[in-house]
């Protein structure tokens, strides 16, 4: 048997004619294509919606320690998974209607003010350890991680303040 020789590379011999034309609908092509285009993309869009999530949950940090704390308590007594889930979404919004109510029916300014506290103080708490987590893992200096938790700190506790009166009935505070 002889092998027959190629003029460029010994190989192309034995390739039929339809092997180096170019077929963009090959699925072994466009694959790897598009994972190195869209993944850049959507590893920014999951981390994006993480950091939404985080903050989110932070501004609201006494309803959903609340709900979290009672949910994973009835979930150990024996509520099962979706009975855990239901309570813990129930305590939360409990928490969170105590919360509106007070603000609604409290006529005194310093009361208000006390309640208010009471909902945005662990909001800042919660800011500044997601900010702080953060920034550990983006730089390595522990003055810039200070600094950038406790801008992350401000803006939470601005938000949960915003968030907190903006939805509460207005009322003569005396």
């Amino acid at each position: 048997m002889t092998i027959p020789v190629a003029g460029i590379c010994c190989y192309t011999a034995f390739a039929p004619w339809w092997w180096w034309k170019a077929r963009p609908s090959d699925p072994y092509l466009t694959e790897p294509t598009t994972m190195i285009a869209l993944g850049p993309l959507l590893i920014f869009l999951a981390i994006g919606f993480f950091a939404w999530l985080l903050f989110t949950l932070a501004v609201f940090a006494v309803p959903v320690f609340a709900g979290v704390t009672i949910g994973l308590r009835a979930f150990h007594t024996g509520a099962g998974a979706l009975g855990g889930i239901a309570v813990a979404f129930a305590a939360g919004a409990v928490t969170f209607g105590i919360g509106q109510l007070a603000l609604a029916l409290v006529t005194w300014a310093w009361l208000r003010l006390l309640i208010i506290i009471l909902y945005v103080a662990p909001a800042t708490v919660a800011g500044y350890s997601a900010t702080h987590g953060i920034a550990q893992m983006a730089m390595s200096s522990p003055t810039w991680q200070t600094v950038f938790a406790i801008a992350g700190a401000v803006a939470v506790s601005i938000t949960a303040l915003a968030r907190f009166t903006g939805m509460a009935a207005d009322g003569p505070a005396r």
